[in-house]
């Protein structure tokens, strides 16, 4: 079947499906530790990759809803039913199973961690008794063990061998280089996203998409023309809206989802159990999208448009034209920090669309429909936010704007999406 990239991810989130009715608008543990995720896996040091990123979002919420789950007992576990009784923290079990997850994969950030661990204890013992907030540690020491041990060995940061080509439409490192770099396009720092076992579909073979256009076909060539034209770094027919969205939308999608999310947590007025529910269904979509994504992208390894572009002469369609000095949108001289240029990685399938993709179709089946208002903000672009009406309309625009930056054929996006569709639903 046509897109049936993460098809079988169906199997694997519905282990958290059921809505429970909306209480009072709050904070919790639940949104309090995933803005303290936020900041200890993208918000300090150097940014690490979106798409590995995301794995460690998964581990984090995954532990917090089996805690939760645990205590609240509404909905089948994801790895582990912790010993809890029903009068037991939640707030101490969210708290304890993010902080021992979080400062197992980021031991440097062990006594900041701790300062907020030490705070949700106190805010919980003043709320619940002190047995309750003793039965919600061990809850969530219990799923956050289950996590840190299901997740050994799992694939993450093992070996990889990049295959650079040199024929028409193999990857290989394209023409652009950051300032203060050597020549070149950077390479992929965290390739073995790929190869890292899924959190929910048994084997990523499943997750096979249906790959890149021919280079004779018309359909090739139509993208080509689009992305030349659209994508140009001087190109005359992309707006100016068109290209703010470009810039905007290339930022971590964790964290640009995660703002989203908590707002939506807010206005909804959902639960801590339902919190729990929510961060989980969405970072373990996108962790299963990014690594069907990441295997797919090296298996195809299918060239930048850049490449491509300077190229044609060699693609043997006489509906391409090359053109020697052409440079997208996300090049070092577009006005903005961090600079751009083409990831350093292939291009099918889009890696923004497959994660965005998961994170809409699960936010969708969460809330039973598309038409929520929702508004984002982007480090590019502080205090100017970008609104709109549906989820679906987000996609569309992500979609849209790999193309307007340069990096992507459409088809790369448009896969991208269907390849997550489904990873919302589950077993």
């Amino acid at each position: 079947m046509k897109h049936r990239l993460f098809r079988c991810l169906a199997v694997g989130a519905a282990v958290l499906a059921v809505l429970a009715a909306p209480a009072v608008a709050r904070a919790d543990a639940v949104t309090d530790w995933s803005m303290y995720a936020q900041t200890a896996i993208i918000g300090t040091g150097p940014p690490p990759t979106a798409h590995a990123s995301v794995l460690s979002f998964a581990m984090v919420q995954g532990a917090v809803y089996d805690a939760v789950n645990g205590i609240d007992g509404g909905h089948r576990p994801y790895l582990v039913k912790p010993v809890a009784t029903p009068f037991d923290s939640k707030a101490a079990a969210a708290a304890t199973a993010a902080y021992r997850v979080l400062v197992t994969l980021y031991p440097g950030q062990m006594t900041t961690l701790k300062d907020h661990w030490d705070a949700s204890i106190a805010l919980a013992t003043a709320t619940d008794a002190l047995v309750a907030t003793n039965g919600g540690i061990a809850a969530g020491e219990a799923a956050a063990a289950a996590m840190l041990n299901k997740r050994a060995n799992d694939g993450r940061g093992g070996p990889f061998t990049f295959v650079f080509g040199t024929t028409p439409g193999v990857w290989r490192l394209g023409p652009q280089a950051l300032p203060g770099l050597p020549p070149g396009q950077p390479v992929d720092p965290t390739p073995w996203v790929g190869n890292v076992k899924p959190f929910l579909v048994p084997n990523v073979e499943m997750l096979r998409s249906d790959g890149p256009n021919r280079l004779t076909s018309a359909a090739y060539a139509k993208d080509f023309n689009e992305v030349k034209s659209l994508g140009n770094l001087q190109s005359t027919r992309r707006t100016a809206d068109q290209t703010m969205a470009a810039i905007f939308w290339q930022a971590q999608p964790g964290g640009l989802w995660g703002g989203v999310m908590r707002s939506l947590s807010s206005s909804r007025g959902l639960t801590i159990a339902e919190n729990a529910r929510l961060f989980a269904m969405v970072d373990l979509a996108e962790a299963d999208a990014s690594i069907g994504c990441w295997n797919d992208k090296y298996y195809w390894n299918f060239w930048r448009p850049i490449d491509a572009i300077r190229q044609a002469a060699s693609d043997g369609n006489p509906a391409t034209e090359a053109d020697p000095a052409w440079l997208p949108l996300f090049d070092p001289a577009t006005p903005t920090l961090p600079l751009l240029v083409s990831p350093g990685f292939p291009d099918h399938p889009s890696g923004h669309s497959c994660i965005s993709s998961a994170t809409v179709h699960t936010l969708q089946n969460f809330f039973g429909k598309d038409k929520i208002a929702v508004s984002f903000t982007s480090p590019r672009f502080p205090g100017q936010p970008r609104s709109f009406d549906r989820f679906s309309r987000v996609l569309k625009e992500i979609i849209d704007a790999r193309v307007w930056g340069g990096i992507h054929f459409r088809t790369a996006d448009v896969q991208g999406r269907y390849s997550a569709r489904r990873s919302h639903a589950g077993r």
